[in-house]
């Protein structure tokens, strides 16, 4: 089976959404480095810098699942979707997670001394991949012949 194409208004749904995508990630490089919009105004990493670059992944996987939603046009989801749409959300928890280590009590620095170190930047790179991963995966197939195959297996053969 291939994929219908999309019609205008789908279209111009996922045009939208792309731009949310941007925004967010946008949002993500000015609390990665906030030097870009001259807000650079402390030495070290804290909660509110997290907090907006978190925001603005959270906006970026938002988006982009969003869109491939209606990139999907109505696909059914396999099972590879699926788990895409799990890494997703995982790969979000894990960079919130390592991100706010420090300040949730898991991180090696207790309040007030914590420090941003290359063990949470690992974190945060880890999870972005992650949820990337998902999205690739997320995205539809090409009307592949295993998916023809399951759509004639799922049906009662008639003699």
């Amino acid at each position: 089976m291939t994929a219908a194409p999309l019609t205008k208004k789908q279209a111009m749904a996922a045009r939208g959404l792309m731009t949310i995508v941007l925004i967010g990630l946008f949002i993500f490089m000015i609390g990665i480095y906030p030097n870009i919009i001259g807000m650079d105004r402390s030495p070290v990493v804290g909660f509110v810098q997290i907090g907006v670059w978190l925001l603005g992944l959270g906006i970026l996987l938002l988006g982009s699942t969003m869109t491939v939603k209606v990139i999907r046009n109505g696909h059914p989801n396999s099972l590879r979707s699926e788990v895409g749409l799990r890494l997703i959300a995982t790969g979000y928890v894990f960079a919130v997670a390592a991100s706010f280590a420090d300040f949730l009590g898991i991180g090696s620095h207790a309040l007030p001394g914590i420090s941003y170190g290359p063990l949470q930047v690992t974190g945060l790179a880890l999870g972005v991949l992650v949820s990337l991963f998902g999205v690739i995966l997320y995205w539809p197939g090409k009307g592949s012949k295993a998916s023809s195959e399951e759509q004639s297996s799922a049906q009662p053969a008639t003699t």
